[in-house]
């Protein structure tokens, strides 16, 4: 995250309600052509549904387990990402307000 700074966090911000206007492989795959920062977000996001939900890290395997998951294991792993991009909202804002 430091290494982005405030694009990485205002990037996170907006990732929910992509989310649910366009869907969590849609947003993957999105930041995943992006490149740069966005690529790292979605490393990030990645990671942390791995530990969370054993989903695989690698973004091509990610996408395959995600199209291949039922739908209450897909929605499962939604409502982790949400989990995940609320607290690094979070946390970003308390961080922000250490630096005041």
């Amino acid at each position: 995250m430091q290494q982005h700074g405030k694009n990485y966090v205002n990037d996170a911000k907006g990732l929910p309600a992509l989310i649910m206007n366009s869907g969590l492989m849609q947003v993957m795959a999105f930041l995943e052509q992006k490149g740069g920062r966005h690529v790292t977000l979605g490393r990030h996001l990645r990671q942390w549904l791995h530990q969370t939900c054993n989903t695989p890290e690698d973004f091509n395997e990610f996408m395959e387990a995600m199209m291949q998951a039922d739908s209450r294991n897909f929605q499962a792993v939604t409502t982790e990402a949400f989990a995940w991009l609320r607290w690094l909202r979070q946390m970003a804002a308390a961080r922000q307000g250490d630096s005041q």
